[in-house]
């Protein structure tokens, strides 16, 4: 077998699977958004049988619709502070972790990166309901919360179907696609760097801000394209622990998708929420490309 039957044979099964599941469903979101909704189906046809009426063709009114009411724009918005807030929240409560796994003893570190993914085992819908019965009114955490509140003379808060509820949801389902690249990083250092620095007389603080950290940007920068990507477009959290006050761009498209039945409108939503993705996604990879340089 030569060489050029080799890397087919390795890369043309993914490439299939990308172009089946990834490029053919994006490029009918694409058609789709210029498509008419018809009147008893998702989509009016394209070509009618012969009648002029029925011929529906393309437009740009959803594209027209979305820029002309700010709306939507602002609910963007709102998903994406969403997504940066638990972006940065992640990297907050992941950094230590990943570092203190790093820095264990090699025959602890592969039980503690299991403990890092072991809420994958379990269903994502019954972690999300498991935060719903532990914000909820008459749980244990919120009459604790809301007494120790009341010792300082402040009124009870209701903590599900908040915003704080849906930031706790996201950080919690997240978190652990921050810590594993990071731990992955942090794993290469070489320690001998630290120990040199530390010889010159540099503080555990130097050390950490001059050698830890800017080695670690690659691990910084892939965690936040994999925990802001999907915290931008995920729909159940603020379904869930949202409430009506809690609703994101995720939630719009599913709307437009299984409750208005309006899907040229959905897909004009999902290519712009796409793109933003892309986007974010290329600027975390040029800043990791950058500091490998």
């Amino acid at each position: 077998m030569n060489a050029r039957a080799q890397k087919w044979l390795v890369s043309g099964p993914p490439l299939v699977y990308l172009l089946f599941f990834f490029a053919i469903p994006t490029l009918i979101m694409v058609v789709a958004s210029f498509r008419f909704p018809g009147d008893y189906d998702p989509l009016a046809p394209i070509f009618g049988t012969g009648n002029p009426d029925e011929v529906a063709g393309l437009t740009l009114e959803s594209y027209q619709r979305f820029f002309a009411d700010p709306i939507y724009l602002e609910l963007f918005l709102k998903s994406f502070l969403y997504a940066t807030a638990t972006t940065l929240l992640c990297l907050l409560l992941a950094y230590p972790l990943a570092l203190m796994i790093a820095r264990s003893p090699k025959r602890y570190r592969d039980i503690l990166v299991l403990l890092v993914i072991l809420p994958f085992w379990s269903n994502f819908l019954i972690r999300v309901y498991a935060w719903m019965i532990i914000l909820g009114e008459q749980s244990v955490f919120a009459k604790g919360f809301n007494g120790f509140l009341g010792l300082f003379g402040l009124d009870p808060m209701p903590l599900l179907f908040t915003p704080l509820a849906v930031l706790i949801g996201l950080v919690y389902v997240h978190l652990p696609f921050m810590v594993l690249p990071l731990y992955a990083n942090l794993e290469k250092h070489d320690p001998a760097l630290l120990d040199a620095a530390q010889d010159l007389g540099a503080p555990a603080w130097q050390r950490f801000w001059r050698i830890t950290f800017p080695l670690s940007l690659p691990g910084v920068y892939a965690g936040a394209a994999l925990v802001f990507i999907p915290a931008l477009g995920i729909f159940a959290i603020p379904d869930l622990l949202g409430g009506t006050d809690g609703i994101l761009i995720g939630n719009l498209i599913k709307q437009q998708f299984l409750e208005a039945r309006d899907w040229p409108f959905g897909g004009v939503l999902s290519m712009v929420l796409t793109a933003a993705a892309i986007g974010f996604a290329g600027i975390a990879a040029w800043f990791a490309r950058r500091q490998r340089v």
